[in-house]
């Protein structure tokens, strides 16, 4: 299904000349771009697509979207998801 999925910014670098970054998914931790986002700081939250970091988000609004992909069990389905078909 391939789903925007919220996550908190832990860490930013680059690497090779883009802008990268260590997400945090309640718990599942990820490398994701973060070049279409050059404002975007550490303790931010942003929606994540196919590694890619498309927008910014309130915490509060982060929050509450992770419980309820968590709580339909799409949370770890979607991440996995994301891993399967970057190759």
């Amino acid at each position: 299904m391939c789903l925007g999925i919220p996550g908190k910014i832990l860490d930013i670098y680059e690497t090779n000349g883009t802008r990268m970054g260590r997400v945090d998914f309640s718990g599942i931790q990820k490398e994701v771009c973060l070049a279409y986002l050059p404002e975007i700081q550490v303790g931010d939250y942003t929606i994540v697509h196919v590694g890619f970091a498309i927008t910014q988000l309130d915490e509060e609004s982060a929050l509450e979207t992770l419980a309820l992909f968590h709580e339909m069990g799409m949370l770890e389905e979607e991440l996995q998801a994301g891993e399967a078909g970057a190759t």
